[in-house]
């Protein structure tokens, strides 16, 4: 995508340069045209980058602006299109998973819940497991055991699929939960360290198929799944 944008403070060829090359040192711009007498800055980019992110970018005697297009709309579409894959496995699994819990009359929510467990460990370990050294690489990244032990990180997607099957089968529910308690516990410590301290990553969540970055939305993810288990732990009490 290009847009053009307005860039104030801009007063010789050297602005001209100084400008271009901040802008290109960002990750996903692929192309900056600047001129000073017409004050702009047309960007090509992968994707959309927020305003706040050319501005923070530049030297503070230049001010960048957005005056012909809308910047929540395009973040809005950025940020659907980055996600499509996993809002659009959230939502299949999901549909699973109300059909089953309703299948017999009334609203089984345990049942429910079980099934949408199962439907997620299931379909993340298979993209995981498309390419696993691809995963290994992403998930030492942040991840506070594979950091440590590069091997977690190939031992992970099939511990995924041993807890998918295992709450399609509804498996000693109490060890099947108490095992998702504690690896889902243990993986949202580096996500959550990772968004905290803004680091630009890759999400592994869905291996190395997908670009998908690391975001609030991942916390969010994990943090449904821990209390999930945790639900269907205290309904085993």
């Amino acid at each position: 995508m290009t847009h053009t944008y307005e860039v104030t403070g801009m007063t010789c060829g050297h602005c001209e340069a100084n400008v271009k090359s901040s802008l290109l040192k960002l990750p996903n711009i692929t192309a900056v045209e600047v001129s000073k007498e017409k004050q702009t800055a047309v960007i090509s980019m992968d994707q959309h980058i927020p305003l706040a992110v050319l501005q923070q970018a530049l030297d503070k005697k230049y001010a960048i602006a957005a005056t012909e297009h809308n910047e929540t709309a395009e973040q809005t579409k950025s940020w659907l299109a980055a996600y499509k894959p996993l809002l659009l496995i959230f939502g299949y699994i999901t549909t699973v998973a109300l059909i089953v819990a309703t299948a017999q009359g009334g609203f089984n929510q345990m049942q429910g819940m079980n099934v949408f467990m199962a439907g997620f460990f299931l379909t993340f370990s298979f993209f995981k497991m498309l390419d696993l050294n691809g995963f290994a690489d992403s998930y030492a990244m942040y991840d506070i055991v594979a950091k440590r032990m590069r091997l977690w990180g190939f031992i992970y997607p099939f511990i995924e699929l041993l807890l998918g099957i295992a709450y399609a089968l509804n498996f000693q529910p109490f060890i099947t939960n108490s095992g998702t308690l504690i690896v889902m516990g243990v993986s949202i410590i580096g996500v959550l360290q990772s968004v905290f301290n803004k680091r630009k990553i890759q999400c592994a969540c869905l291996g190395a198929v997908f670009n998908l970055p690391m975001s609030s939305v991942t916390i969010i993810e994990d943090a449904l799944m821990i209390a999930m288990s945790a639900g269907l732990l205290v309904s085993l009490l």
